[in-house]
């Protein structure tokens, strides 16, 4: 269960989720932006953009995003990109990536969401050998001719393919980012969504019901919080287990 099937998960999206994404794709581009300002030529400013685009930022907040933090502002200088490591009982791993402009709040917000659900931090490098950064492009199934996109996959350099119900998921090195992306767009086929992303190498099946609900809700807990760009996570949770926890969660939600 990494970052994909959390965001495929069946739930109502918060305003608190809602209202945090406009300064987070702000952050990013500026992060980015301040490193190389030609997204041809920069991976991670050219992930920025897509997921703006994706998010419908509109084209001119992200031009001036771009334009005003390319080489002209301090204001990305003092935003940090950190990297966040904890273990969960039974080596259940996750690798957070925040930013942030203040390190101990963020710090202190982080720490008290994991140790509420009983999480470990470890040292940097003890959890990232298990979630290698890749290049993940996701089709909607009723947007695409299934048959063309698989016969396309073939012409290029795609590691990986993975199908569910209603997705089709590409994954890639970040070697060949722009050139896979640019070529489905030459072909007409149109993405829901393209990012780097940090992909398990191996996963951890989680059959308790307590250890799944703790998860779920420390998920739930990390998209609200307002410096948390993404996340990973190598815990596998079968369809059964995680509508059980989420209709539990329903019930005992309260309602105003």
């Amino acid at each position: 269960m990494g970052r994909w099937p959390t965001i495929e998960w069946k739930r109502n999206i918060s305003n608190a989720i809602k209202q945090k994404l406009f300064s987070l794709h702000a952050k990013l581009i500026a992060v980015a932006s301040a490193k190389w300002s030609d997204p041809a030529l920069n991976p991670s400013l050219y992930d920025a953009l897509e997921k703006a685009r994706k998010a419908n930022v509109p084209s001119d907040n992200i031009e001036r995003a771009v334009k005003k933090w390319a080489w002209l502002d301090k204001w990305s200088e003092q935003i940090s990109q950190i990297i966040y490591e904890w273990y969960a009982p039974g080596w259940v791993a996750i690798i957070i990536q925040v930013l942030t402009d203040n390190k101990n709040r963020t710090a202190a917000n982080i720490r008290h969401i994991f140790t509420k659900f009983g999480w470990n931090m470890w040292e940097p490098g003890s959890v990232a050998w298990i979630f290698p950064k890749k290049w993940v492009i996701v089709f909607d199934k009723s947007n695409v001719d299934e048959a063309k996109l698989e016969e396309l996959v073939f012409e290029t350099d795609v590691d990986d393919i993975q199908n569910t119900e209603n997705k089709i998921k590409l994954v890639c090195s970040l070697d060949n980012l722009k050139w896979v992306s640019d070529f489905f767009k030459s072909k007409w086929l149109e993405f829901e969504k393209a990012s780097i992303e940090y992909i398990p190498n191996n996963e951890v099946e989680v059959t308790d019901f307590d250890k799944a609900l703790k998860i779920i809700k420390m998920t739930e807990a990390l998209d609200e919080d307002e410096d948390v760009e993404d996340y990973s996570l190598n815990a596998l949770i079968s369809d059964e287990l995680e509508k059980e926890v989420y209709d539990f969660i329903e019930k005992n939600t309260f309602k105003t």
